[in-house]
């Protein structure tokens, strides 16, 4: 009777607070849904876990499984999420964890094991550990699955590649999966290389998009599953929840940060524009405070004033890149990233700036920047001396073919 009296509670004080527009239900064709909709007002945006009144009563009698980090909140005051359906009688029955685990604590690509949560006493399944995808014996004793993670709209941030397994293997076990929607802090953005699947398909890159896709994690489900990428083609049984009062068009601010070393709002909008850094012999500040907001290379101190030096950091970045080397190079933690989102444009500025002056080209990249690129011709254009805009150019035709796609799956404007 508690659970009951909270949950009306709940109920109420939701109903009271949002408009109701957006509760979609994928059925037989793929990428089709269906939505109810309201007369829509203008309120701060609703991550779909916060609208309790379009998903708790198709929770009641089912065995729940839940794809949660520390991103997975409910409420102002950023209770997590599963929490909250336990004390509202949901009856959850194992956690399962992304990369940097369920809690969000493990450091840049430790593997996290599975193990038992401290606090609910479930069952926590690492699917960033022994394996990337749930085994049927994972999924052993529930019929729903639950997806709620903050993604941060670009193609090598893994949860998505996280998504992909967990709809495979939801398909496979015929288990329905409940996709809570979030807001896509750089949904503004569609540019980039489209991802060569043939040669450079990997865990940071596993479908045919370009860095920036521009979607929602709920619009890519729907995208994975219209488009046949799921093994053999199956079809996995989605139920979206949307995100309300929300467009691709709005600023978005994270209330939790979505990894350790995206530790602010502005490394989680820088990220997509230097994370091709990561293929370099260069530092972004993995063992700083301040990762994804720095670049530098200690062969650069005649080129730069700016400096830092990376050091160990347990739970961030356990053995950084030039760990303990003092590093020069550019400083962008108060870079106005309004000017990049106006252009809608990927920024190449600094990876070609960097490689020009850098005084051992031979030694610049190293093999994992083509997997970041999701081909090999992005290095060889950049190292031929190719403009920013001679190179977006062959992105075209692409992004053409992609958008088409892409529009077929949106759930917002």
């Amino acid at each position: 009777m508690k659970g009951i009296k909270i949950y009306a509670l709940l109920l109420t004080a939701t109903m009271l607070t949002c408009s109701c527009d957006d509760f979609a239900q994928v059925k037989n064709a793929p990428g089709k849904s269906e939505a109810t909709s309201v007369k829509k007002v203008t309120n701060p945006i609703l991550p779909a876990a916060d609208r309790t009144e379009l998903y708790l009563p198709y929770l009641k009698g089912r065995k729940v499984g839940m794809l949660i980090n520390q991103t997975s909140i409910i409420g102002s005051n950023k209770k997590p999420l599963i929490d909250s359906l336990i004390k509202l009688g949901v009856d959850v029955k194992k956690i399962y964890g992304p990369e940097h685990g369920f809690r969000g604590n493990a450091s840049d690509g430790a593997t996290v094991s599975s193990t038992k949560d401290p606090v609910t006493g479930l069952p926590a399944i690492s699917l960033y550990g022994k394996h990337f995808k749930p085994t049927k014996e994972d999924l052993a004793g529930i019929d729903l699955m639950i997806f709620d993670v903050q993604d941060v709209g670009t193609r090598f941030y893994t949860y998505i590649s996280t998504l992909h397994y967990v709809m495979e293997a939801c398909a496979e076990n015929n288990i329905e999966l409940m996709v809570l929607d979030r807001p896509n802090p750089n949904g503004v953005y569609v540019d980039g290389p489209i991802l060569d699947t043939a040669k450079f398909r990997s865990f940071v890159g596993m479908h045919p998009i370009p860095i920036l896709h521009g979607m929602t994690i709920a619009e890519y489900a729907q995208m994975i599953n219209g488009e046949g990428w799921l093994k053999n083609k199956v079809q996995c049984k989605l139920k979206i929840v949307k995100a309300g009062n929300y467009n691709r068009n709005m600023d978005y601010t994270l209330p939790v940060n979505p990894s350790p070393n995206l530790n602010t709002q502005q490394s989680i909008l820088l990220y997509p524009h230097i994370c091709f850094f990561e293929g370099t012999k260069l530092s972004l500040g993995r063992g700083t405070l301040f990762p994804f907001q720095v670049i530098g290379s200690p062969k650069l101190k005649d080129k730069y004033h700016f400096s830092f030096k990376p050091v160990s950091i347990p739970g961030m970045s356990d053995n950084p890149p030039l760990k303990d080397t003092v590093c020069y190079g550019l400083d962008l933690k108060n870079y106005n990233m309004q000017t990049i989102r106006k252009s809608g444009k990927l920024n190449l500025a600094w990876i070609i700036e960097m490689y020009k002056i850098y005084p051992d080209k031979e030694h610049f990249f190293t093999a994992y920047f083509n997997k970041l690129a999701g081909n090999a011709e992005l290095r060889k254009q950049i190292t031929d001396g190719k403009t920013e805009a001679e190179i977006r150019r062959t992105w075209e035709p692409g992004l053409i073919k992609f958008k088409a796609t892409r529009s077929k799956y949106l759930l917002y404007n």
